[in-house]
């Protein structure tokens, strides 16, 4: 072991990673890995727009009611409201991106052990308000009229130029 990876070893204070990340972290960091070897798979693939559909609403289709509801629900306002964002997964869940940067995401609460889902946005979404602060995730139990319309009325905006 040379001197430089053993004083990195050293300095490291406390815990090992394996006890520094819950169980669904872990869990999340090897799915976002998988991710990542995929897209570099199917960067040359002309069809990778529609296999990274089809696995979004494959992990859609895995997940329990009330979730899944929702996620498919989100799925299509996303497809009706901002066309331009493809989707993708992101860390093993339902997200959309433009460019091939996520904008939003939508994040299961029953498989990160929370007691409700939420439905978030990237640093790449333009919701800037001119008051210097705004909201970045929204937590989602379910979807009614007024619930869609406001995360319509987020994704044109997130959407802007």
């Amino acid at each position: 072991m040379s001197a430089a990876s053993k004083a990195s070893k050293e300095s490291r204070p406390g815990k090992s990673p394996e006890e520094s990340f819950s169980e669904v972290e872990r869990a999340a960091v090897k799915d976002r890995a998988a991710e990542l070897k995929a897209e570099a798979r199917r960067s040359k693939s002309a069809n990778k727009a529609a296999a990274d559909e089809k696995d979004v609403l494959a992990k859609i289709a895995e997940m329990a009611q009330p979730d899944r509801a929702v996620a498919e629900r989100l799925h299509a306002i996303v497809a009706e409201a901002a066309p331009e964002l493809a989707p993708k997964l992101w860390y093993g869940q339902p997200a959309y991106a433009r460019g091939g940067k996520v904008v939003c995401f939508f994040r299961s609460g029953q498989v990160d052990k929370e007691r409700y889902s939420s439905f978030g946005f990237t640093a790449e979404a333009t919701l800037d308000e001119d008051h210097g602060m705004w909201a970045t995730s929204f937590a989602v139990t379910e979807l009614g009229e007024k619930g869609e319309a406001a995360i319509r009325k987020l994704l044109k905006k997130a959407v802007r130029s």
